[in-house]
């Protein structure tokens, strides 16, 4: 089965979001600080970063095969006009399918029967290619299923203060992860990558 992997933008002091799910002009600087254009799905939403970030982008886009979100990712985003901008299908954990949308279609699939069933579904979709599990709640509930296999840590040099934390209310750790097993330095950004160690 193929992997499972997490990953976020993250401040020095550990912080994905400030307190009000913000913060993210100084934690997604790196997404337009450089001369290589990333383009998504979406026209208007071009990434300019560094070589080094936007060959990691690339890599990490054809990598994964499908994602699995929050409910409040995607209310927050309204569903990414949608499609979700690296234009892969996405699984939504939530307890019932927001109004005006179909259960199921090409680009978004909801599931209301748990984290587990989740990410099965999203191995069903990603044709065996990794599936990207939001950062957040989502990324802990899979952490803490025994789901995870990777962390993924873009960390930017800035220091929040206070805010979320990528894997907020854990209640199995400490989880120890094995790593890095790969760096890109970017610009005013270094990609990291984490395997999840499992316990014996």
């Amino acid at each position: 089965m193929s992997k499972v992997t997490t990953g976020a933008t993250m401040s020095l002091d550990g912080y994905i979001a400030d307190p009000s799910h913000g913060g993210f002009e100084h934690l997604f600087q790196w997404y337009g600080n450089g001369d290589v254009e990333t383009p998504t799905a979406h026209p208007e939403m071009t990434f300019r970063t560094s070589a080094a970030s936007a060959a990691h982008l690339h890599a990490l886009t054809e990598r994964t095969g499908a994602l699995v979100v929050g409910r409040t990712l995607f209310d927050l985003t309204k569903g990414w006009g949608g499609r979700h901008p690296l234009d892969k299908p996405v699984v939504v954990v939530t307890h019932s399918v927001p109004d005006g949308w179909e259960p199921e279609s090409e680009s978004f699939v909801f599931v209301t029967d748990g984290i587990e069933r989740a990410i099965a579904r999203a191995h069903e979709l990603a044709g065996g290619k990794e599936v990207g599990v939001n950062g957040g709640t989502i990324a802990r509930q899979v952490l803490e299923a025994g789901l995870l296999d990777e962390v993924h840590v873009d960390l930017v040099p800035v220091l929040l203060g206070d805010g979320i934390p990528f894997f907020a209310g854990l209640g199995i750790g400490p989880v120890q992860l094995a790593g890095p097993f790969r760096v890109v330095e970017g610009n005013e950004v270094t990609h990291l990558a984490y395997r999840v160690r499992r316990s014996a």
